[in-house]
Protein backbone atom coordinates (compact mmCIF):
# COMPACT_ATOMS: atom_id res chain seq x y z
CA UNK A 1 0.00 0.00 0.00
CA UNK A 2 0.97 3.54 -0.86
CA UNK A 3 2.04 5.74 1.67
CA UNK A 4 -0.20 8.45 1.81
CA UNK A 5 2.02 11.07 3.12
CA UNK A 6 3.84 11.57 -0.36
CA UNK A 7 1.89 12.46 -3.74
CA UNK A 8 1.32 9.58 -5.54
CA UNK A 9 -1.67 7.24 -7.46
CA UNK A 10 -3.88 4.97 -5.85
CA UNK A 11 -5.03 1.55 -8.25
CA UNK A 12 -8.47 2.50 -9.19
CA UNK A 13 -11.25 -0.21 -8.83
CA UNK A 14 -14.56 -0.77 -10.64
CA UNK A 15 -16.27 -3.61 -11.29
CA UNK A 16 -18.14 -3.44 -14.68
CA UNK A 17 -15.48 -2.12 -16.83
CA UNK A 18 -11.90 -0.24 -16.82
CA UNK A 19 -9.93 1.11 -19.18
CA UNK A 20 -6.24 2.12 -18.95
CA UNK A 21 -4.08 4.42 -21.70
CA UNK A 22 -2.40 7.50 -21.90
CA UNK A 23 -4.64 10.40 -22.38
CA UNK A 24 -7.92 11.26 -20.36
CA UNK A 25 -9.80 11.63 -22.91
CA UNK A 26 -9.22 8.43 -24.98
CA UNK A 27 -10.14 6.67 -21.47
CA UNK A 28 -13.29 8.34 -20.43
CA UNK A 29 -14.48 7.65 -24.70
CA UNK A 30 -13.07 3.96 -23.82
CA UNK A 31 -15.66 3.90 -20.73
CA UNK A 32 -18.43 5.54 -22.91
CA UNK A 33 -18.92 2.78 -25.52
CA UNK A 34 -18.41 0.19 -22.70
CA UNK A 35 -21.37 2.36 -20.81
CA UNK A 36 -23.32 2.01 -24.45
CA UNK A 37 -23.01 -1.66 -24.64
CA UNK A 38 -19.96 -2.00 -26.69
CA UNK A 39 -17.52 -4.48 -25.38
CA UNK A 40 -13.73 -4.45 -24.45
CA UNK A 41 -12.94 -4.49 -27.91
CA UNK A 42 -15.21 -1.37 -29.27
CA UNK A 43 -13.78 0.08 -25.98
CA UNK A 44 -10.25 -0.61 -27.23
CA UNK A 45 -10.18 0.87 -30.53
CA UNK A 46 -12.26 3.72 -29.51
CA UNK A 47 -10.14 4.56 -27.62
CA UNK A 48 -6.93 4.08 -29.59
CA UNK A 49 -8.41 5.80 -32.67
CA UNK A 50 -8.86 9.16 -30.07
CA UNK A 51 -5.05 8.61 -28.96
CA UNK A 52 -3.93 9.74 -32.71
CA UNK A 53 -5.80 12.93 -32.10
CA UNK A 54 -4.62 13.38 -28.38
CA UNK A 55 -0.84 12.36 -29.34
CA UNK A 56 -0.69 12.84 -33.10
CA UNK A 57 3.63 13.05 -32.30
CA UNK A 58 2.94 8.91 -31.01
CA UNK A 59 0.46 7.63 -33.18
CA UNK A 60 -2.60 7.98 -35.71
CA UNK A 61 -4.06 5.92 -38.60
CA UNK A 62 -1.12 6.48 -40.81
CA UNK A 63 0.41 3.82 -38.24
CA UNK A 64 0.77 0.40 -37.26
CA UNK A 65 -0.63 -1.94 -34.55
CA UNK A 66 -0.56 -5.29 -32.24
CA UNK A 67 -2.77 -6.63 -30.57
CA UNK A 68 -3.16 -9.25 -27.93
CA UNK A 69 -6.55 -10.43 -26.74
CA UNK A 70 -8.92 -12.98 -25.05
CA UNK A 71 -12.51 -13.55 -25.45
CA UNK A 72 -15.31 -13.48 -22.79
CA UNK A 73 -15.36 -16.46 -21.07
CA UNK A 74 -12.36 -17.90 -22.51
CA UNK A 75 -8.30 -17.96 -21.51
CA UNK A 76 -7.04 -18.31 -24.65
CA UNK A 77 -4.87 -15.24 -25.85
CA UNK A 78 -5.66 -14.16 -29.58
CA UNK A 79 -2.96 -12.03 -31.58
CA UNK A 80 -3.62 -9.52 -34.52
CA UNK A 81 -0.61 -8.37 -36.60
CA UNK A 82 -1.73 -5.02 -37.67
CA UNK A 83 1.74 -4.33 -39.19
CA UNK A 84 2.26 -3.01 -42.64
CA UNK A 85 4.60 -4.25 -45.60
CA UNK A 86 7.39 -2.55 -47.34
CA UNK A 87 5.95 -1.71 -50.67
CA UNK A 88 6.51 -4.27 -53.18
CA UNK A 89 9.37 -2.53 -55.36
CA UNK A 90 11.47 -1.03 -52.89
CA UNK A 91 14.86 -3.17 -51.58
CA UNK A 92 17.32 -2.86 -49.65
CA UNK A 93 19.91 -3.51 -53.07
CA UNK A 94 18.63 -0.24 -54.42
CA UNK A 95 19.46 1.86 -51.07
CA UNK A 96 22.91 0.23 -50.93
CA UNK A 97 23.58 1.09 -54.80
CA UNK A 98 22.89 4.67 -53.43
CA UNK A 99 25.31 4.57 -50.76
CA UNK A 100 23.04 4.15 -47.71
CA UNK A 101 24.16 1.94 -44.63
CA UNK A 102 20.45 2.46 -43.26
CA UNK A 103 16.81 2.84 -43.84
CA UNK A 104 16.99 6.87 -44.13
CA UNK A 105 14.60 7.64 -41.17
CA UNK A 106 12.77 10.56 -42.38
CA UNK A 107 12.37 9.65 -45.92
CA UNK A 108 9.50 8.17 -48.02
CA UNK A 109 11.94 5.07 -48.17
CA UNK A 110 11.28 4.59 -44.42
CA UNK A 111 7.12 4.32 -44.67
CA UNK A 112 5.65 0.85 -44.82
CA UNK A 113 2.37 0.51 -45.53
CA UNK A 114 -0.31 1.70 -42.68
CA UNK A 115 -2.34 -1.26 -41.24
CA UNK A 116 -3.29 -0.17 -37.83
CA UNK A 117 -6.90 0.56 -39.88
CA UNK A 118 -7.14 -2.59 -41.69
CA UNK A 119 -6.72 -4.52 -38.36
CA UNK A 120 -9.22 -1.76 -36.36
CA UNK A 121 -11.92 -2.12 -38.90
CA UNK A 122 -11.44 -5.76 -39.20
CA UNK A 123 -11.17 -6.46 -35.21
CA UNK A 124 -14.87 -4.21 -35.08
CA UNK A 125 -16.51 -6.48 -37.69
CA UNK A 126 -15.30 -10.17 -36.30
CA UNK A 127 -15.39 -9.52 -32.76
CA UNK A 128 -16.67 -5.98 -31.31
CA UNK A 129 -20.68 -5.45 -31.28
CA UNK A 130 -21.47 -2.02 -31.93
CA UNK A 131 -19.78 -1.15 -35.65
CA UNK A 132 -17.32 1.12 -37.01
CA UNK A 133 -19.92 4.37 -37.38
CA UNK A 134 -20.32 4.37 -33.00
CA UNK A 135 -16.29 3.63 -32.49
CA UNK A 136 -15.26 6.00 -34.46
CA UNK A 137 -17.67 9.07 -34.05
CA UNK A 138 -15.81 10.38 -30.65
CA UNK A 139 -12.49 10.79 -32.99
CA UNK A 140 -14.92 12.67 -35.54
CA UNK A 141 -15.60 14.74 -32.72
CA UNK A 142 -12.53 15.73 -31.61
CA UNK A 143 -11.06 15.59 -34.95
CA UNK A 144 -13.47 18.50 -35.86
CA UNK A 145 -14.03 20.63 -32.66
CA UNK A 146 -10.11 20.17 -31.54
CA UNK A 147 -8.44 18.72 -28.48
CA UNK A 148 -6.14 21.01 -25.53
CA UNK A 149 -2.65 19.65 -25.71
CA UNK A 150 -1.75 17.70 -22.85
CA UNK A 151 1.55 18.71 -20.59
CA UNK A 152 3.58 15.32 -21.69
CA UNK A 153 2.53 15.74 -25.35
CA UNK A 154 3.45 19.47 -25.78
CA UNK A 155 6.93 18.08 -23.78
CA UNK A 156 7.77 15.50 -27.11
CA UNK A 157 5.62 17.92 -29.59
CA UNK A 158 8.54 20.67 -28.58
CA UNK A 159 11.16 17.74 -29.50
CA UNK A 160 9.60 16.39 -32.74
CA UNK A 161 9.47 18.97 -34.73
CA UNK A 162 12.40 19.64 -37.08
CA UNK A 163 11.47 15.93 -39.55
CA UNK A 164 8.35 17.42 -40.41
CA UNK A 165 8.31 19.06 -44.07
CA UNK A 166 6.01 19.91 -46.56
CA UNK A 167 2.33 19.96 -45.97
CA UNK A 168 2.81 18.25 -42.36
CA UNK A 169 4.45 21.68 -41.14
CA UNK A 170 0.90 23.17 -41.89
CA UNK A 171 -1.09 20.27 -39.78
CA UNK A 172 1.48 20.05 -36.64
CA UNK A 173 2.76 23.70 -36.12
CA UNK A 174 1.43 26.88 -35.36
CA UNK A 175 2.83 29.97 -36.71
CA UNK A 176 5.92 27.47 -37.81
CA UNK A 177 6.06 26.72 -34.06
CA UNK A 178 5.20 23.39 -31.72
CA UNK A 179 1.87 23.61 -29.76
CA UNK A 180 2.26 24.34 -26.56
CA UNK A 181 -0.14 22.98 -23.70
CA UNK A 182 -3.16 23.84 -23.49
CA UNK A 183 -3.19 24.93 -27.49
CA UNK A 184 -5.98 22.95 -29.23
CA UNK A 185 -4.98 20.62 -32.13
CA UNK A 186 -7.65 20.56 -34.66
CA UNK A 187 -7.28 18.10 -37.46
CA UNK A 188 -10.16 18.01 -40.17
CA UNK A 189 -9.25 15.92 -42.45
CA UNK A 190 -8.33 13.13 -40.50
CA UNK A 191 -12.27 13.74 -39.30
CA UNK A 192 -13.30 13.66 -42.98
CA UNK A 193 -11.26 10.42 -43.50
CA UNK A 194 -12.69 8.46 -40.30
CA UNK A 195 -16.19 9.94 -41.83
CA UNK A 196 -15.51 7.77 -45.01
CA UNK A 197 -14.23 4.42 -43.08
CA UNK A 198 -17.34 5.03 -40.78
CA UNK A 199 -19.86 4.92 -43.75
CA UNK A 200 -17.79 2.43 -45.97
CA UNK A 201 -14.87 0.18 -44.02
CA UNK A 202 -11.14 -0.35 -44.63
CA UNK A 203 -11.79 -0.20 -48.44
CA UNK A 204 -12.70 3.96 -48.44
CA UNK A 205 -9.19 4.57 -46.36
CA UNK A 206 -7.18 1.58 -48.91
CA UNK A 207 -8.78 2.47 -52.35
CA UNK A 208 -9.98 5.82 -53.82
CA UNK A 209 -9.27 9.62 -52.92
CA UNK A 210 -7.61 8.66 -49.25
CA UNK A 211 -4.97 6.08 -50.51
CA UNK A 212 -4.40 7.91 -53.26
CA UNK A 213 -3.27 11.28 -50.85
CA UNK A 214 -1.21 9.02 -49.18
CA UNK A 215 0.69 7.88 -52.31
CA UNK A 216 1.29 11.52 -54.04
CA UNK A 217 3.02 12.95 -51.11
CA UNK A 218 5.49 9.41 -50.99
CA UNK A 219 5.82 9.76 -54.57
CA UNK A 220 6.81 13.47 -54.14
CA UNK A 221 9.10 12.50 -51.59
CA UNK A 222 10.81 9.62 -53.90
CA UNK A 223 8.72 6.85 -52.74
CA UNK A 224 7.92 3.67 -55.05
CA UNK A 225 4.29 3.28 -53.00
CA UNK A 226 1.86 1.94 -55.62
CA UNK A 227 -2.59 1.73 -55.51
CA UNK A 228 -1.62 -2.11 -55.52
CA UNK A 229 0.55 -2.12 -52.13
CA UNK A 230 -2.31 -0.06 -49.99
CA UNK A 231 -5.09 -2.34 -51.94
CA UNK A 232 -3.15 -5.29 -50.51
CA UNK A 233 -2.44 -3.75 -46.57
CA UNK A 234 -3.88 -7.17 -44.72
CA UNK A 235 -3.40 -7.48 -40.79
CA UNK A 236 -3.21 -11.24 -40.24
CA UNK A 237 -3.73 -13.48 -37.02
CA UNK A 238 -0.31 -15.07 -35.30
CA UNK A 239 0.15 -17.09 -32.23
CA UNK A 240 1.12 -15.70 -29.52
CA UNK A 241 4.23 -16.65 -27.28
CA UNK A 242 4.81 -17.78 -23.98
CA UNK A 243 6.74 -17.99 -20.96
CA UNK A 244 6.69 -18.85 -17.01
CA UNK A 245 7.80 -16.31 -14.87
CA UNK A 246 7.48 -17.19 -10.95
CA UNK A 247 4.25 -18.70 -10.69
CA UNK A 248 2.44 -16.83 -13.81
CA UNK A 249 3.00 -17.39 -17.74
CA UNK A 250 4.04 -14.06 -19.66
CA UNK A 251 2.42 -14.31 -23.15
CA UNK A 252 3.46 -11.79 -26.08
CA UNK A 253 3.32 -10.70 -29.39
CA UNK A 254 5.21 -13.03 -31.58
CA UNK A 255 7.51 -11.59 -33.80
CA UNK A 256 8.10 -9.32 -36.08
CA UNK A 257 7.31 -7.65 -32.65
CA UNK A 258 10.09 -8.47 -30.17
CA UNK A 259 8.01 -9.81 -27.19
CA UNK A 260 10.10 -12.61 -27.52
CA UNK A 261 12.94 -10.35 -26.34
CA UNK A 262 11.12 -9.86 -23.27
CA UNK A 263 10.39 -13.12 -22.61
CA UNK A 264 14.16 -14.24 -23.56
CA UNK A 265 15.05 -11.61 -20.93
CA UNK A 266 13.15 -12.96 -18.30
CA UNK A 267 14.12 -16.46 -18.75
CA UNK A 268 17.78 -14.69 -17.92
CA UNK A 269 16.59 -13.07 -14.84
CA UNK A 270 14.83 -16.36 -13.59
CA UNK A 271 18.52 -17.51 -13.28
CA UNK A 272 18.96 -15.07 -10.12
CA UNK A 273 17.58 -14.98 -6.90
CA UNK A 274 16.31 -11.09 -8.13
CA UNK A 275 13.44 -11.21 -4.81
CA UNK A 276 16.52 -11.53 -2.57
CA UNK A 277 18.04 -7.91 -3.71
CA UNK A 278 16.97 -4.73 -2.81
CA UNK A 279 14.36 -3.61 -5.72
CA UNK A 280 15.71 0.07 -5.81
CA UNK A 281 19.44 -1.15 -5.50
CA UNK A 282 22.77 -1.26 -7.70
CA UNK A 283 22.85 -4.89 -7.75
CA UNK A 284 19.43 -5.35 -9.78
CA UNK A 285 19.93 -2.62 -11.44
CA UNK A 286 23.19 -4.23 -12.78
CA UNK A 287 22.02 -7.81 -13.48
CA UNK A 288 18.84 -6.52 -15.60
CA UNK A 289 21.24 -4.68 -17.64
CA UNK A 290 23.63 -6.97 -18.42
CA UNK A 291 20.42 -9.40 -18.85
CA UNK A 292 19.22 -6.87 -20.97
CA UNK A 293 22.11 -6.75 -23.57
CA UNK A 294 22.18 -10.28 -24.17
CA UNK A 295 18.90 -10.83 -24.69
CA UNK A 296 18.71 -7.26 -27.19
CA UNK A 297 21.58 -8.72 -29.04
CA UNK A 298 19.67 -12.19 -29.65
CA UNK A 299 16.18 -9.74 -30.91
CA UNK A 300 19.42 -8.05 -33.72
CA UNK A 301 20.30 -11.58 -34.87
CA UNK A 302 16.57 -13.42 -35.14
CA UNK A 303 13.88 -11.43 -35.15
CA UNK A 304 12.31 -10.30 -38.31
CA UNK A 305 9.23 -10.68 -40.98
CA UNK A 306 7.20 -13.53 -39.42
CA UNK A 307 8.04 -15.60 -42.69
CA UNK A 308 12.17 -14.52 -41.59
CA UNK A 309 12.33 -15.09 -38.24
CA UNK A 310 15.09 -17.16 -37.49
CA UNK A 311 15.44 -20.05 -34.07
CA UNK A 312 12.60 -18.54 -32.39
CA UNK A 313 12.66 -21.95 -30.04
CA UNK A 314 16.11 -21.29 -29.45
CA UNK A 315 15.97 -17.89 -28.55
CA UNK A 316 12.80 -19.18 -25.94
CA UNK A 317 14.67 -22.16 -25.03
CA UNK A 318 15.71 -22.22 -21.34
CA UNK A 319 19.06 -23.99 -21.60
CA UNK A 320 19.52 -20.33 -23.61
CA UNK A 321 18.95 -18.15 -21.30
CA UNK A 322 21.16 -20.57 -18.80
CA UNK A 323 23.85 -20.51 -20.85
CA UNK A 324 23.35 -16.09 -21.69
CA UNK A 325 23.19 -15.88 -17.61
CA UNK A 326 26.43 -17.78 -16.87
CA UNK A 327 27.93 -14.72 -19.13
CA UNK A 328 26.91 -12.44 -16.70
CA UNK A 329 29.85 -11.33 -13.91
CA UNK A 330 28.03 -9.85 -10.79
CA UNK A 331 30.92 -7.46 -10.38
CA UNK A 332 31.65 -6.07 -13.25
CA UNK A 333 29.63 -4.97 -16.70
CA UNK A 334 29.85 -6.69 -19.78
CA UNK A 335 30.58 -4.22 -23.29
CA UNK A 336 27.36 -3.33 -25.33
CA UNK A 337 26.56 -5.21 -28.45
CA UNK A 338 27.37 -3.85 -30.97
CA UNK A 339 25.00 -1.37 -32.26
CA UNK A 340 21.71 -1.84 -34.10
CA UNK A 341 21.49 -1.12 -37.85
CA UNK A 342 17.72 -0.97 -37.70
CA UNK A 343 16.61 1.97 -35.74
CA UNK A 344 14.29 1.72 -32.49
CA UNK A 345 12.40 4.81 -30.59
CA UNK A 346 10.14 5.39 -28.08
CA UNK A 347 7.12 6.98 -29.76
CA UNK A 348 3.97 4.65 -29.19
CA UNK A 349 0.68 4.47 -27.55
CA UNK A 350 -0.71 1.70 -25.22
CA UNK A 351 -4.67 0.95 -24.65
CA UNK A 352 -5.83 -2.12 -22.18
CA UNK A 353 -9.64 -2.56 -21.62
CA UNK A 354 -11.77 -4.98 -19.73
CA UNK A 355 -15.38 -5.26 -19.88
CA UNK A 356 -18.26 -6.46 -17.28
CA UNK A 357 -17.92 -10.15 -19.22
CA UNK A 358 -14.31 -10.40 -19.04
CA UNK A 359 -13.01 -9.56 -22.44
CA UNK A 360 -9.44 -8.72 -21.90
CA UNK A 361 -7.69 -6.81 -24.47
CA UNK A 362 -4.20 -5.52 -25.01
CA UNK A 363 -3.13 -2.84 -27.99
CA UNK A 364 -0.59 -0.72 -28.67
CA UNK A 365 -0.27 1.43 -31.71
CA UNK A 366 2.55 3.31 -33.08
CA UNK A 367 4.22 5.78 -35.94
CA UNK A 368 7.19 5.11 -34.52
CA UNK A 369 9.59 7.93 -34.24
CA UNK A 370 8.21 11.42 -32.80
CA UNK A 371 5.89 11.90 -35.75
CA UNK A 372 6.88 9.06 -37.94
CA UNK A 373 8.74 9.93 -41.13
CA UNK A 374 7.50 14.01 -40.82
CA UNK A 375 5.49 12.92 -44.02
CA UNK A 376 2.09 13.86 -44.05
CA UNK A 377 -0.89 13.66 -46.86
CA UNK A 378 -1.13 17.06 -48.56
CA UNK A 379 -5.66 16.99 -48.74
CA UNK A 380 -5.96 15.13 -45.38
CA UNK A 381 -3.30 15.19 -42.91
CA UNK A 382 -2.47 11.74 -42.75
CA UNK A 383 1.13 11.51 -40.96
CA UNK A 384 3.01 8.53 -42.35
CA UNK A 385 4.96 6.41 -40.26
CA UNK A 386 8.54 5.44 -40.37
CA UNK A 387 8.24 1.81 -39.65
CA UNK A 388 10.42 0.55 -42.54
CA UNK A 389 13.50 2.15 -40.48
CA UNK A 390 13.34 -0.99 -38.39
CA UNK A 391 14.75 -3.25 -41.65
CA UNK A 392 18.27 -3.85 -41.82
CA UNK A 393 20.45 -2.92 -45.30
CA UNK A 394 22.81 -5.94 -44.39
CA UNK A 395 22.79 -8.51 -47.16
CA UNK A 396 21.34 -11.81 -46.37
CA UNK A 397 20.32 -10.81 -42.58
CA UNK A 398 16.77 -12.31 -41.82
CA UNK A 399 15.38 -8.49 -41.41
CA UNK A 400 16.88 -7.31 -44.76
CA UNK A 401 14.45 -4.60 -46.51
CA UNK A 402 13.08 -6.84 -49.15
CA UNK A 403 9.31 -5.59 -50.76
CA UNK A 404 6.44 -6.82 -49.18
CA UNK A 405 8.00 -7.88 -46.05
CA UNK A 406 7.30 -6.50 -42.60
CA UNK A 407 10.08 -4.79 -40.40
CA UNK A 408 11.58 -5.97 -37.05
CA UNK A 409 9.18 -3.88 -34.79
CA UNK A 410 9.31 -2.66 -31.23
CA UNK A 411 5.75 -2.48 -29.56
CA UNK A 412 4.65 -5.11 -28.14
CA UNK A 413 1.22 -6.01 -26.37
CA UNK A 414 1.07 -8.05 -22.78
CA UNK A 415 -0.63 -10.64 -20.97
CA UNK A 416 -0.29 -12.28 -17.66
CA UNK A 417 -1.67 -15.55 -17.01
CA UNK A 418 -2.28 -17.61 -13.79
CA UNK A 419 -3.04 -21.02 -13.30
CA UNK A 420 -4.21 -20.90 -16.91
CA UNK A 421 -6.14 -17.77 -16.27
CA UNK A 422 -6.26 -14.16 -18.37
CA UNK A 423 -5.55 -11.83 -14.97
CA UNK A 424 -3.97 -8.79 -16.72
CA UNK A 425 -3.45 -7.38 -19.85
CA UNK A 426 -0.69 -4.92 -19.82
CA UNK A 427 1.60 -3.16 -21.74
CA UNK A 428 5.23 -0.61 -21.24
CA UNK A 429 5.84 1.92 -24.06
CA UNK A 430 8.98 2.94 -24.80
CA UNK A 431 10.44 1.90 -28.17
CA UNK A 432 13.41 -0.23 -27.52
CA UNK A 433 12.53 -0.04 -23.66
CA UNK A 434 9.72 -2.08 -24.04
CA UNK A 435 11.19 -5.38 -23.56
CA UNK A 436 12.87 -4.35 -20.23
CA UNK A 437 10.07 -2.55 -19.29
CA UNK A 438 8.20 -5.61 -19.65
CA UNK A 439 10.20 -7.89 -17.95
CA UNK A 440 10.62 -4.98 -15.06
CA UNK A 441 6.85 -4.65 -14.25
CA UNK A 442 6.61 -8.74 -14.42
CA UNK A 443 9.81 -8.72 -11.36
CA UNK A 444 8.21 -5.89 -9.51
CA UNK A 445 4.88 -7.97 -9.08
CA UNK A 446 6.17 -11.40 -8.79
CA UNK A 447 9.93 -11.09 -6.90
CA UNK A 448 8.95 -7.91 -4.69
CA UNK A 449 4.98 -8.68 -4.15
CA UNK A 450 3.99 -4.95 -5.46
CA UNK A 451 0.88 -3.67 -6.49
CA UNK A 452 0.49 -2.91 -10.09
CA UNK A 453 0.53 0.63 -9.65
CA UNK A 454 3.17 0.68 -7.37
CA UNK A 455 4.89 -1.76 -9.61
CA UNK A 456 4.45 0.85 -12.62
CA UNK A 457 5.87 4.29 -10.68
CA UNK A 458 8.83 2.41 -9.36
CA UNK A 459 11.79 4.28 -10.85
CA UNK A 460 13.59 2.28 -14.41
CA UNK A 461 17.12 2.14 -15.72
CA UNK A 462 17.51 0.79 -19.31
CA UNK A 463 21.07 -0.32 -21.08
CA UNK A 464 20.31 1.09 -24.38
CA UNK A 465 23.41 1.88 -26.57
CA UNK A 466 26.53 1.48 -24.35
CA UNK A 467 25.04 3.84 -21.46
CA UNK A 468 22.85 2.97 -18.64
CA UNK A 469 20.28 5.87 -19.18
CA UNK A 470 18.54 6.19 -15.51
CA UNK A 471 15.63 8.17 -13.99
CA UNK A 472 16.16 10.44 -10.96
CA UNK A 473 14.09 8.28 -8.78
CA UNK A 474 17.50 5.87 -8.10
CA UNK A 475 19.77 7.73 -5.34
CA UNK A 476 23.21 8.77 -6.21
CA UNK A 477 24.93 5.96 -3.65
CA UNK A 478 23.11 3.71 -6.14
CA UNK A 479 24.10 5.63 -9.50
CA UNK A 480 27.89 5.68 -7.94
CA UNK A 481 27.99 1.82 -6.99
CA UNK A 482 26.73 1.40 -10.60
CA UNK A 483 29.57 3.53 -12.10
CA UNK A 484 31.98 1.61 -10.09
CA UNK A 485 30.96 -1.67 -11.61
CA UNK A 486 31.56 0.00 -15.11
CA UNK A 487 28.82 1.19 -16.30
CA UNK A 488 28.25 4.74 -17.94
CA UNK A 489 26.23 5.92 -16.14
CA UNK A 490 23.53 8.91 -17.24
CA UNK A 491 20.11 10.43 -16.39
CA UNK A 492 18.02 10.53 -19.06
CA UNK A 493 16.61 13.75 -19.72
CA UNK A 494 13.08 12.05 -20.06
CA UNK A 495 11.22 9.65 -18.17
CA UNK A 496 11.92 6.24 -19.54
CA UNK A 497 8.98 4.48 -21.13
CA UNK A 498 5.07 5.11 -20.12
CA UNK A 499 2.87 1.58 -18.35
CA UNK A 500 -0.59 0.75 -18.40
CA UNK A 501 -2.56 -2.16 -17.10
CA UNK A 502 -6.04 -3.93 -15.47
CA UNK A 503 -5.72 -6.56 -12.89
CA UNK A 504 -8.80 -9.17 -12.77
CA UNK A 505 -9.36 -9.88 -9.58
CA UNK A 506 -10.95 -13.30 -8.52
CA UNK A 507 -13.86 -11.59 -6.74
CA UNK A 508 -14.83 -10.00 -10.13
CA UNK A 509 -13.56 -6.73 -9.43
CA UNK A 510 -11.42 -4.88 -11.52
CA UNK A 511 -7.93 -2.86 -10.73
CA UNK A 512 -6.19 -0.28 -13.13
CA UNK A 513 -2.98 1.05 -13.22
CA UNK A 514 -1.89 3.84 -15.21
CA UNK A 515 2.00 5.65 -15.77
CA UNK A 516 2.46 9.03 -13.99
CA UNK A 517 4.95 9.62 -16.25
CA UNK A 518 2.37 10.13 -19.18
CA UNK A 519 -1.13 12.24 -18.95
CA UNK A 520 -3.11 9.01 -19.23
CA UNK A 521 -5.40 7.51 -16.33
CA UNK A 522 -7.16 4.17 -15.21
CA UNK A 523 -10.71 4.66 -15.47
CA UNK A 524 -13.58 2.82 -14.49
CA UNK A 525 -17.53 2.19 -13.80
Amino acid sequence: MRDFHFPGRSPVFASNGMCATSHPLAAKTAIDILERGGNAMDAAIAGAVLLGICEPQMTGIGGDCFVLYSEAGSDEVIALNGSGRAPAALDAANLRARGETTVPLYSADAVTIPTAMDAFCGLSDQVGKLGLDALLAPSIHYADEGVPVAPRVASDWALETEKLKGSAREYYLKDGAALKTGDVFRAPGQAEVLRRVAKSGRDAFYNGEIAEDMIAALTAQGGVHTSADFAAAASDPATPVEAPYKGVDVVEHPPNGQGATALLLLNILDQFDIAAMDPFGAERVHIEAEASKLAYDARNRFLADPDCTIRLDHMLAPETAQKLAALIDPKKAMPAAAPLTEQVHKDTVYITVVDRDGMAVSMIYSIFHGFGSGIASDKFGILLQNRGAGFTLQDGHPNELKGGKRPMHTIIPGMIRENGKVIMPFGVMGGAYQPCGHARFVSNLQDFGMDMQTAIDAPRAFADGGVLKIERGYSDTVRQSLADLGHQVEITETAIGGAQSIRLRPDGVLEGASDPRKDGCALGY
